[in-house]
């Protein structure tokens, strides 16, 4: 009678180790290669295409974002932040915990009108705000304690005033008035 040898089909224990430690750096891959795909899809203007026009006046071309709206990075006082332009919005809005990080100051209380009624606000200056290539300096923004649950600031027209922006199909040009 033979004996049939019993084979061991178990991998080590060691090599376990690896086979796990490598399925969970390839799903980390993943989760992090969608998390910047959507982030794209959000901001697709994370580094936006800057020129110098004709004139010689600095210039920054934005994409839309897959919901129709003009979304880009940008930089307040030297930190970076998120912008959604916003032509409705009287002043650049900052969500209030945004403020504090950003070392904004609540200068006066104000209200604004928003589409969810009117909210408590507080006034502030913004030192340097930048979209691109185009810096604007001493900016009249609010400070908005309802707006915590936001990730973007939205630029108004306390910015877009001192520029000429030119939508042509899904591209928005912005322009520095001189």
């Amino acid at each position: 009678m033979k004996r049939l040898r019993q084979v061991n089909n178990n991998p080590p224990p060691m090599s376990r180790r690896f086979l796990t430690i490598g399925w969970v750096a390839v799903i980390g891959l993943l989760a992090l290669v969608a998390g910047q795909w959507e982030e794209r899809q959000i901001n697709p203007n994370q580094q936006p295409a800057i020129s110098l026009n004709v004139e010689g006046n600095p210039e920054v071309v934005l994409q839309r974002n897959r919901y129709g709206h003009y979304v880009t990075s940008g930089l307040i006082n030297g930190q970076e932040v998120t912008l959604l332009l916003d032509t409705g919005a009287t002043y650049v809005s900052v969500p209030e915990n945004m403020a504090e990080k950003l070392g904004l100051r609540k200068l006066a209380r104000g209200r604004s009108s928003t589409a969810n009624g009117v909210v408590d606000t507080y006034l502030t200056r913004i030192e340097r705000l930048s979209v691109g290539n185009i810096e604007l300096y001493d900016i009249a923004a609010s400070i908005n304690p309802g707006m915590n649950h936001d990730t973007s600031i939205l630029l108004g027209m306390s910015v877009l005033k001192n520029i000429e922006f030119t939508q042509k199909g899904d591209q928005l040009t912005l322009k520095l008035v001189p």
